[in-house]
């Protein structure tokens, strides 16, 4: 298994093309911000591109997805609890920033304990609300893709539509249990390794002791 880190926009937002070594299909984990670039080099792959797994619906990980679908012909993974960020603005908030979107389907809506193959790759749906009600990680392989749930040393927001502190404590222990050590590739910023935030996180260390 190959990772390429894209770094997106202003708000260091990280996008990562998996590549199944052996067969050459490829994923990529969140569609940032529609630069010329990035969405050229990833419609390049046309239908190599097999999936976009998209951690959640918040615009600044959604506004590539349409046209690289259409680029590409790849299926889009998300929540079922996210899928109305694809098509409604009042949920994935770009007009926060004045920026546009454009509405796009999902092909495949995920849940809790959910696999999908990508050739000998398989990537398991952990379900972990609190950023927003539609918050996911992907395990493949030995990497766990946090999105907006887990950073280095910190964590998502909870104060924005559908965010819950709660629901995020939860998600927290729920990672912090997950058997082994993975290498963690955030929704932003550098990547850590889960082991690293049980032991030094303070955001899972609180919430380990609630």
């Amino acid at each position: 298994m190959t990772v390429k880190t894209f770094t997106v926009g202003n708000m260091d937002n990280k996008c990562y093309l998996v590549t199944d070594d052996a067969g050459g299909e490829s994923a990529l984990v969140d569609a940032s911000f529609a630069h010329k670039s990035f969405v050229d080099e990833i419609s390049s792959l046309k239908d190599n591109l097999k999936y976009i797994f998209l951690t959640h619906g918040h615009y600044d990980h959604i506004l590539s997805v349409a046209p690289i679908k259409e680029a590409t012909g790849a299926k889009v993974v998300i929540h079922k609890r996210d899928a109305i960020c694809l098509s409604s603005p009042a949920y994935s908030l770009p007009e926060r920033h004045g920026l546009e979107q454009h509405p796009v389907s999902a092909d495949i809506l995920c849940d809790d304990g959910d696999e999908i193959s990508l050739g000998e790759l398989t990537f398991k749906v952990i379900y972990t609300p609190g950023h927003t009600v539609g918050c996911v990680c992907y395990e493949c392989g030995d990497a766990l893709f946090t999105g907006d749930t887990l950073f280095r040393l910190g964590v998502g927001r909870t104060d924005l539509p559908t965010g819950s502190t709660p629901k995020m404590v939860d998600s927290l222990k729920k990672l912090y249990n997950i058997k082994g050590d993975f290498e963690v590739f955030p929704g932003h910023g550098k990547p850590s390794t889960l082991d690293v935030e049980r032991s030094m996180n303070p955001f899972m260390k609180r919430a380990m002791s609630l």
